[in-house]
């Protein structure tokens, strides 16, 4: 009797299990449908307007084809419209699957000629690899995302040998993408086993929040210049026109007077 008590506990704890695994699935899916950042979301809008415009050109292309050979036939009958239609429909649902929006390779990332073109590949790998992480890794993934965005536009301009950008270059283009890897190489039922003080998972999520905090710190350290850079410009206005405490007055305006007759 106990041993059968045992096993409906096990049986009802792995079915527990599988549950929220299930549950924890289908929301790693909704949010890797979910731009994790303001480069990926063009990149993606950019591709999307590639495949309109496809479609919009192959529906114009059958649709004045088929005009050129009604006129020649003298009509295309109800079959040529058949056809037409069913062209159509084809050309719609192959196009806007295909081309597909091709997933940057993690050799692509340190191979970015920009700030941007390193923002938004980055932004994208980390969107496909986000499914296969755990639910804390991957919310931290999603601020990472908003931090690139950010750290972007400070390097936007700035000489490529810098060397803020050179350590933005390691950091994100190598650094971040070896942990996931990493991580990902390790075989899925040992990633919630303890080893060394802490699990898979623990430390995939304790790194990326280091690289967090290096990538905010790097964010910081560049807005810097920026910042002195308005501070030296406020000086100079309320040096030549003045703040409020040394404007002049304004002079009174008296109504006036009559001479007395």
């Amino acid at each position: 009797m106990g041993d059968l008590t045992r096993d409906t506990d096990r049986a009802l704890e792995e079915a527990r299990r599988v549950r929220d695994d299930n549950r924890a699935g289908g929301r790693h899916r909704r949010a890797a449908e979910r731009s994790i950042g303001r480069e990926s979301r063009r990149l993606k809008s950019r591709h999307f307007g590639v495949k309109i415009r496809n479609i919009v050109i192959a529906l114009f292309a059958l649709w004045v084809a088929s005009g050129v050979i009604g006129t020649i036939l003298g009509g295309i009958g109800f079959m040529g419209v058949m056809a037409l239609i069913v062209a159509s429909v084809v050309a719609l649902v192959v196009l806007g699957k295909y081309p597909k929006l091709k997933v940057p390779q993690r050799a692509d990332l340190a191979r970015a000629t920009d700030a941007k073109q390193l923002v938004g590949r980055t932004e994208l790998w980390l969107e496909a690899q986000r499914p296969a992480l755990p639910a804390p890794a991957a919310d931290m993934v999603g601020k990472i995302g908003v931090q690139l965005d950010a750290l972007g536009l400070q390097l936007d301009g700035i000489d490529p040998n810098h060397p803020a950008a050179h350590e933005v270059r390691t950091l994100v283009g190598e650094a971040l993408p070896e942990m996931v890897d990493s991580y990902r190489r390790i075989p899925q039922h040992l990633r919630a086993e303890e080893r060394a003080g802490a699990t898979p998972d623990a430390q995939l999520t304790s790194g990326l929040g280091k690289i967090s905090d290096e990538i905010d710190r790097v964010t910081r350290q560049l807005a810097e210049g920026s910042l002195d850079d308005l501070a030296v410009k406020t000086r100079y206005l309320d040096y030549k026109y003045g703040d409020e405490d040394m404007a002049l007055p304004a002079p009174s305006i008296s109504a006036p007077t009559k001479d007395p007759a």
